[in-house]
C-alpha cells in the first residue's frame, strides 16, 4: 500500500469527463527489413515478461471511505494484457492526418479506475509501412520524466530484446484492504505529513527569504518591461472545454536548434518560447483576435533530482512572457529570455518547499466537486487566468530506442488542455530530435487550426534564424553608440580652432606679436 501525494491525487479530483488526466505518447517504428511476424502479438508477449519492472503498470487505485482522504495505491495481481493492450487498423492511405485523428480519440476516453491506469495501443495500415504505438498512463501516478523513466523500463537499446527476470510469486494472495486499516493509514499518512512540514519550517524560511531577494534583485527601471507579471488577458484559449481533441506533431534537429540558441543568445528552451510566441501571435492576429496585452504561458518545471526516478509527480511550475504586444521579434525574443530565466531563478530558491504535501481532511469529494463546477459554469471563460496556454519542455532518451526489435523513429507526446488553458503545447527531446506535439480542445482549437499553427512554428522558426548573431548584434550597438565626451581641455582647443580669424592688426604689445608669429 502506498499513498498518494496531494499532488498525485489532484490529477485524480480534477479529472471530470470533459477533462481526462493523462498523459500519452505517440511513437512511430520501423520494423524490421523481412519482417512477417505479428507486431501486436510480439509487443504483448514482451510486456508480459515485463510488466512487473514498473509499479505504474501493476498497482490500482484503493479510495478511502466516504473520501475522507487521499486514496492508496495496492498491487493488482490480476492484469487483462488484453483490454490493456489493443490493437487497431487505419483505414487506406493511411495517412499522418489519420493517425493524428485516431490519437484525438483515443485521448479523449477516461481510463477506467477500477483497473491499474494505463492502455496502449498498437496501430497499424500507415501508407509508409511504419507501425504507430499509442500509449497513455494517468498523470496521478506519473509526470513527464517519470514517464521517460517508464520509456527505459519498457524498451531496449538495440534490436535485440534484453532478458528480463521473471517476476516473483506473491504469497499474499486475495489480500483486501478493509475500512478500518484503510482509515487508520490515512490518518497515520497524516500524521507523517504534518511532521514533515513542521520539520521543514526553518528551510522554508530561509528559501522565502532568498526568493525574496532574487524578486528584489529583478525590479527594472522605470519604463523598463517588468518581469513581474500580471493577470494574463482573455483569449480565445481561456475557455471552458469538452473531451474532444486535436492533435499534431512537429519534429525538429536539436542539434540545429541548440547552435541557433547559442549563436542568437538563447537557449533551446527559449527558441522554443519564441517560436510559440510568434506562431500565436500571427494565428490570433489574423482572425483580430490578438490581445492588446501579452499572452503568458503556464510552464511545468521538474522538482525532481537528477537520482530520482520514482513514478509520481514533482512538478511546480512558472509563468513566461510570450511578449506578444512587441512586434519586433529581437526585442520580443530578449523579453521571452529574460522573463524565463527570471521565473526559473526564483523557482530555484524555492525548490525546497515547493510541492510539500499539505493533508487536508476531504479534499477528494470537495476538489472533485469545484472541477465541475468550475468547467460547467462557464468561470474559464469568465475569470481572469493565471496563463493562457500550456507549454511544457521534457527532457526526453539521447539515444535510438526499440520495441521488439522494432526501432523508434519518432517519440511524440500526447498532452493534456484542460478548462482555462484548451491549448497544451509539448517538446520533447529524443535521439537528436526535438519532437513538438500540439493537444487541444477541438472546440477552441480545430484540427485545421492546430495544422495551422503548426505551418506557423515552422516559419517563426525560420525568421529566428534571420536573426543576427550576438556578436553582430555587439557590433551594431558599439557603432551606433554615441562618441563618448571630450575632455575639458580638448573641447577648449576644439572651439579655438574652430573661431574665424580676421587679419592681424599693428601689434600694440610684444605679447600679441609673438601671437601673430605663431599663426
Amino acid at each position: 500500500m502506498e499513498h498518494l501525494s496531494s499532488m498525485d491525487a489532484s490529477f485524480l479530483h480534477f479529472e471530470t469527463a470533459e477533462t481526462p488526466m493523462h498523459v500519452g505518447s505517440l511513437m512511430l517504428f520501423d520494423l524490421p527489413e523481412g519482417y512477417e511476424g505479428d507486431y501486436y502479438e510480439d509487443v504483448k508477449a514482451m510486456l508480459a515478461k515485463r510488466l512487473h519492472l514498473s509499479s505504474v503498470l501493476t498497482r490500482k487505485l484503493a479510495p478511502m471511505p466516504f473520501e475522507l482522504a487521499e486514496p492508496v495505491w495496492i498491487d493488482d495481481d490480476d492484469i487483462d494484457l488484453d483490454y490493456h493492450v489493443r490493437s487497431v487498423s487505419l483505414r487506406r492511405p493511411g495517412t499522418l492526418a489519420q493517425l493524428h485523428q485516431l490519437i484525438s480519440r483515443l485521448h479523449a476516453t477516461l481510463l477506467d479506475r477500477s483497473r491499474p491506469l494505463w492502455e496502449m495501443v498498437v496501430i497499424d495500415g500507415l501508407d509508409n509501412g511504419q507501425v504507430a504505438f499509442y500509449s497513455k498512463a494517468h498523470h496521478s501516478g506519473v509526470d513527464g520524466k517519470a514517464g521517460v523513466e517508464l520509456a527505459k523500463v519498457l524498451y531496449d537499446v538495440s534490436p535485440r530484446m534484453r532478458e528480463v527476470a521473471p517476476a516473483r510469486r506473491k504469497r499474499d494472495g486475495g489480500y483486501q484492504l478493509g475500512v478500518a486499516e484503510l482509515l487508520q493509514a490515512a490518518v497515520a499518512n497524516s500524521a507523517r505529513q504534518y511532521k514533515k512540514v513542521a520539520e521543514l519550517l526553518p528551510t522554508a524560511a530561509k528559501a522565502l527569504g532568498a526568493a525574496g531577494k532574487v524578486l528584489v534583485s529583478q525590479r527594472t527601471p522605470k519604463g523598463a518591461r517588468s518581469l513581474n507579471l500580471g493577470l494574463s488577458p482573455k483569449s480565445i484559449f481561456n475557455d471552458s472545454i469538452t473531451n474532444q481533441r486535436s492533435y499534431s506533431t512537429l519534429s525538429l534537429p536539436l542539434a540545429d536548434l541548440k547552435a541557433l540558441g547559442t549563436r542568437v543568445g538563447g537557449t533551446v528552451n527559449t527558441i522554443v518560447m519564441a517560436m510559440c510566441s510568434s506562431a500565436l501571435r500571427r494565428f490570433l492576429s489574423e482572425r483580430e483576435l490578438l490581445p492588446k496585452q501579452t499572452l503568458i504561458a503556464s510552464v511545468p518545471v521538474s522538482l525532481r533530482g537528477a537520482d530520482d526516478s520514482s513514478m509520481n509527480n514533482q512538478v511546480s511550475g512558472i509563468r513566461v512572457d510570450l511578449a506578444t504586444d512587441i512586434a519586433d521579434l529581437p526585442e520580443r525574443f530578449k523579453a521571452i529570455h529574460a522573463s524565463s530565466e527570471a521565473a526559473k531563478a526564483v523557482v530555484r530558491e524555492l525548490k525546497p518547499v515547493l510541492g510539500v504535501d499539505m493533508p487536508v481532511t476531504g479534499a477528494p469529494w470537495l476538489m472533485t466537486g469545484l472541477a465541475s463546477l468550475y468547467g460547467r459554469s462557464k468561470l474559464a471563460r469568465r475569470l481572469p487566468q493565471i496563463g493562457n496556454v500550456l507549454i511544457s519542455n521534457v527532457p526526453g532518451p539521447a539515444m535510438p530506442l526499440y520495441m521488439a526489435g522494432a526501432r523508434m523513429t519518432h517519440y511524440y507526446p500526447v498532452s493534456i488542455p484542460y478548462h482555462g488553458m484548451a491549448l497544451n503545447i509539448t517538446v520533447q527531446s529524443y535521439a537528436g530530435s526535438l519532437e513538438f506535439a500540439l493537444t487541444a480542445c477541438r472546440r477552441v482549437l480545430s484540427q485545421e487550426e492546430s495544422y495551422e499553427i503548426v505551418g506557423y512554428l515552422r516559419d517563426a522558426l525560420e525568421e529566428i534564424r534571420r536573426l543576427p548573431s550576438v556578436e553582430q548584434s555587439a557590433d551594431v550597438a558599439a557603432a551606433a553608440a554615441p562618441l563618448p565626451a571630450l575632455p575639458e581641455p580638448a573641447k577648449a582647443a576644439k572651439k579655438k580652432a574652430a573661431k574665424p580669424t580676421a587679419k592681424p592688426a599693428a601689434a600694440k604689445t610684444r605679447g600679441n606679436a609673438t601671437a601673430s608669429g605663431m599663426h
